[in-house]
């Protein structure tokens, strides 16, 4: 199935790591964000990942909402971290809609102070 809205395609359902260290955000169909092509495949290089320097482990669990949303390699180094899931999708829920959309956009504003390593 293919995205169907906004929040969908072009906002960040997660980060995650390449094997530089260097991040990219992907959407809910684990794609580039702006892609929905349900058909489509993207392998590793065609996402844009950028040098933020090392990201602390700290850093990145406070981003997500629980342990389940943070996935490890085989050296217990975080590779990727979900922002949200079924559960916490502001987009999905009109109940608590205020609470979940500051949620996530706090993990944003705190993604959004990160600077990029532009001496390489």
């Amino acid at each position: 199935m293919a995205l169907n809205n906004f929040f969908r395609i072009n906002l960040p359902y997660g980060i995650k790591r390449d094997r530089n260290g260097h991040w990219a955000a992907f959407n809910r169909e684990y794609k580039p964000l702006g892609n929905n092509d349900p058909f489509e495949h993207i392998g590793q290089e065609e996402f844009i990942h950028t040098n933020y320097g090392k990201f602390s482990d700290r850093f990145l669990m406070g981003l997500a909402d629980d342990p389940t949303a943070i996935q490890m390699d085989e050296n217990n180094i975080i590779k990727k971290v979900f922002l949200y899931d079924d559960a916490t999708n502001p987009s999905n829920h009109l109940k608590n809609e205020t609470e979940l959309w500051e949620r996530y956009f706090n993990k944003l504003r705190l993604l959004s102070r990160q600077k990029c390593d532009s001496s390489i």
